[in-house]
């Protein structure tokens, strides 16, 4: 990573703090953190700079300037992001930039259809913070997901797609029957189809130096990033329902053993998950009853987990090679609820899955959800896989029924 060209003032407590270094992670912006807990010069600066008022977070610029509790559009402005559209009116509007929206506005692109793609955060989505793909083909020496996202990013500008960051989607609506797309800047874009690609959101413990090691110790998918932790001596895993049980089992392939921390008395997990973790040579020692209080690390690298017991109160510390969050997604679906037809999680329902949940209803084409022309691809999706390699797929193929959508409305 490049030198810091910002800097930000802030307290590990501080939830604004966390957005705004959430947003210039997503950014792929260098940052330097400084903690005015901890260092009192800086925040003496902080004062300084604000007129004697004790105000975080104060982020300061390169040419010193500074932006004060910054929202994410104040961010994007300064950082000379691009949030407005040239136009109100596209063939698509593509929400979500993560690897299936790109996909599929390289797909539609290439074939002349104008497609605008809005990202609330950094191109790229969860994909983007991944330390590797090592199993996405064609990169046998694998790709850092930085690289990645900002490769398929800059093919999408070469066939022309016009994106957006920096831009949350507040609501859908319908009007003469084009798709309307209100956005939280008070804009409004419309179009003949859209299509859904806006992920979901791994649920976080929010305690202190999680958000600093994400991707540098702290990870979400097993399947991922389990293996360059292969041969280690021990991984941490968090949670204690069938993911945080199926994967920690996953990880045993990596490392001599896999400590399971939970927050409850027992596993939430399958019967049959549960027997496994329990024999003899599993290789996952579970601790029941505890709750993460910090993570720690040196030189960008996670080095400690920091945990207590809730029954007998103390504090105890492991020091794995990565820990592993499994406490539950969230799809970033919340504008749709009550407009499309979703699972009982939030998870869209496309295709099939939609005839079969609303009986009698002619079948929607793959991809397309309970309201004709309105497509959703990747982790969003009932069912989906939450894979890079898989989200790629099912942009390209959803793509594929936007184009079949267009010829049968002509």
């Amino acid at each position: 990573m490049n030198d810091p060209k910002v800097t930000v003032y802030g307290a590990y407590w501080c939830p604004d703090c966390r957005r705004a270094k959430k947003f210039l992670g997503e950014q792929f912006i260098p940052y330097k953190w400084v903690d005015i807990e901890q260092d009192k010069k800086a925040e003496q600066y902080v004062l300084q700079r604000n007129d004697g008022k004790r105000i975080i977070p104060t982020i300061v610029f390169e040419d010193d300037s500074f932006l004060v509790e910054p929202s994410n559009a104040e961010l994007a402005k300064k950082l000379g992001l691009k949030t407005e559209g040239k136009k109100t009116y596209y063939d698509l509007i593509i929400i979500g930039g993560g690897p299936a929206g790109l996909t599929a506005s390289i797909y539609a692109s290439r074939e002349g259809i104008d497609t605008l793609l809005v990202e609330r955060s950094g191109l790229g989505g969860q994909a983007g913070i991944t330390v590797g793909l090592d199993n996405f083909p064609g990169f046998p020496e694998g790709i850092s997901g930085q690289e990645f996202s900002e490769r398929v990013a800059q093919q999408a500008r070469r066939f022309g797609v016009e994106m957006l960051q920096a831009v949350d989607v507040e609501r859908l609506e319908m009007e003469e029957g084009y798709h309307e797309v209100y956005t939280s800047d008070g804009r409004h874009y419309h179009s003949r189809a859209l299509l859904i690609a806006t992920g979901a959101t791994y649920r976080r413990l929010e305690v202190p130096g999680e958000e600093d090691y994400i991707g540098a110790g702290i990870h979400f998918c097993a399947t991922c990033d389990g293996p360059f932790y292969k041969d280690s001596k021990q991984i941490v895993v968090i949670g204690g329902g069938n993911s945080a049980v199926e994967e920690g089992l996953h990880l045993t392939n990596f490392t001599e053993k896999v400590t399971l921390l939970v927050r409850g008395d027992s596993l939430t997990a399958s019967q049959i998950a549960i027997e496994k973790v329990n024999e003899p040579t599993s290789g996952v020692e579970v601790k029941f009853n505890t709750v993460v209080e910090s993570f720690e690390g040196e030189d960008s690298k996670l080095k400690s987990v920091k945990y207590k017991n809730m029954v007998t109160g103390e504090s105890e510390e492991l020091h794995p090679a990565a820990a592993f969050v499994f406490i539950g997604q969230m799809p970033n679906t919340e504008f749709m609820k009550d407009y499309v037809e979703l699972d009982d999680y939030g998870f869209a329902l496309t295709g099939h899955d939609v005839q079969h949940r609303l009986k009698g209803m002619p079948e929607p084409l793959p991809f397309e959800t309970s309201v004709p022309g309105i497509f959703v691809a990747g982790d969003a999706r009932h069912n989906s896989t939450k894979q890079v390699a898989s989200a790629v797929g099912e942009g390209a193929a959803a793509s594929i029924s936007i184009r079949e959508f267009f010829r049968r409305s002509e």
